[in-house]
């Protein structure tokens, strides 16, 4: 009987174990979650924009591809060769776009048949992308494009090149924000708030959104196309989780 019962304490043992190891667990999911109040602030930071991002095309046609591409690459060297002249470095021009299409054209139905569509040319579209960083250029840059060639873009971005100095004042007006919040949610309900647990920056990180302003840009030139550069708004928003002191 000796051998039996030695097995029985043992089994007995090992079935204890667990359970043994599960109490803290237990014990720990029995313990009251901390109170919290968690917020959002949005924070804003406004600067002039201190460079500009513009789309510039030159479309052309001709009865052959060779045509067209030749007109389309006279126009463009002529305005890349004035863009460099003005001081425009080459790593701020970027050929952003390139395409060769035949043009068609699809005559009336003839007694109820539709007609086969007829190739009249060639289409070709170079288009630039430039980064300007003296503002005061970009009137003339556009004017001076356009008498060398330019017909289509246009697209301007108002844009800063460093503008991390815009997002930390953003993200510091963002925290002020979430705090002002906090207390007025604390002392509405009659608690008072504790130490800060988590602060978190929302993501995906905000693009500057303009707003612009009535002050004129002052254009190099006269006859030079009239552009606002206005301002850039940069915001941040932030998600503070505060305790609840007991």
């Amino acid at each position: 009987m000796a051998p039996i019962l030695s097995k029985t304490l043992v089994m007995t043992a090992l079935l204890a174990l667990p359970l043994g190891s599960a109490a803290p667990a237990l014990a720990q999911e029995a313990k009251p979650r901390e109170a919290v109040i968690s917020v959002t602030g949005d924070g804003e930071s406004a600067v002039a924009p201190d460079m500009a991002i513009v789309n510039l095309a030159v479309v052309k046609q001709a009865k052959t591809a060779r045509e067209a591409l030749d007109e389309n690459n006279k126009a463009m060297n002529d305005v890349l060769k004035a863009l460099k002249d003005g001081g425009i470095a080459e790593r701020d021009l970027q050929t952003s776009g390139f395409s060769i299409q035949p043009q068609y054209n699809y005559p009336q139905p003839v007694d109820g048949q539709q007609q086969q569509p007829q190739l009249i040319g060639y289409q070709t579209i170079n288009s630039v992308t430039v980064r300007l960083r003296d503002l005061s250029k970009l009137g003339q840059v556009i004017d001076q494009s356009v008498t060398l060639g330019i017909n289509q873009g246009g697209d301007i971005q108002f844009t800063n090149d460093k503008p991390e100095a815009a997002f930390e004042e953003a993200r510091k007006n963002a925290v002020a924000e979430a705090v002002k919040k906090a207390k007025t949610l604390s002392e509405a309900a009659g608690v008072k708030l504790g130490r800060i647990i988590e602060i978190n920056e929302n993501v995906p990180r905000p693009l500057p959104q303009p707003a612009y302003r009535a002050t004129m840009m002052k254009e190099a030139d006269v006859a030079a196309v009239p552009v606002q550069g206005g301002e850039n708004n940069y915001t941040v928003s932030v998600t503070v989780t505060f305790a609840i002191e007991q």
